[in-house]
């Protein structure tokens, strides 16, 4: 018998995604590497190395491209935690530290944005960039050609964590400590070698793990 993978109507919030961890060998269909990601993270989100560590049955290309598309969506839930505290009076322009002040690039040409509107405009951009089906026109199949705007939304994605941690620190660690999203980020970047390491400004102690 075959157990049903769905959260039924009228179930209680403690009994929702109760199923065991399925292996990813036996998951099929297009989205069968998002839902096996979601699964990772649902299981235990603080397990970055498991969740980061590519499955020999999945193509490293999809695999990066299904953890971008999961990272946006999590970070949406960060914007979210993000209002009424970064504004555009708070944070006129969008910095991490006085060292750099980034141009937002989803203008006709790059212009100086509040840190909100940047970020926003960020994520727009990245959701429009990997929904582009003559660059991304399969889920199960990443053409060599378009891997290179996989590294440049990695790249923009991370301003976003180092704005919070640098200027908005209490948020930063509230939402990392449930949700160990720059940890993953981070691990992912690296181990896939998507961002040089002179670019990672937050201190590995801003989200270290506790064991």
């Amino acid at each position: 018998m075959i157990a049903l993978r769905r959260n039924r109507p009228g179930t209680r919030v403690s009994d929702l995604w109760a199923w065991e961890e399925e292996d990813i060998g036996n998951m099929q269909g297009p989205f069968a590497v998002q839902e096996y990601i979601q699964e990772l993270i649902r299981c235990d989100p603080s397990n970055i190395k498991k969740i980061i560590e590519l499955p020999k049955e999945v193509d490293a290309s999809v695999w990066q491209y299904e953890h971008l598309r999961q990272f946006i969506l999590e970070l949406n839930i960060l914007m979210v935690q993000l209002q009424g505290v970064c504004t555009g009076t708070t944070c006129p322009k969008m910095k991490a530290t006085e060292d750099w002040i980034y141009l937002c690039a989803s203008h006709k040409s790059p212009q100086e944005c509040s840190a909100i509107d940047y970020m926003i405009h960020t994520l727009d951009h990245a959701t429009s960039m990997l929904q582009n089906n003559k660059n991304f026109n399969s889920r199960i199949s990443i053409p060599p050609s378009s891997v290179k705007y996989l590294v440049s939304v990695v790249r923009r994605l991370y301003r976003l964590f180092t704005h919070t941690y640098f200027n908005h620190r209490d948020v930063f660690m509230s939402f990392e400590h449930e949700m160990h999203l720059c940890a993953r980020f981070t691990e992912f970047a690296l181990r896939f070698d998507m961002m040089p390491a002179k670019l990672f400004s937050i201190p590995p102690k801003a989200y270290a793990i506790e064991e």
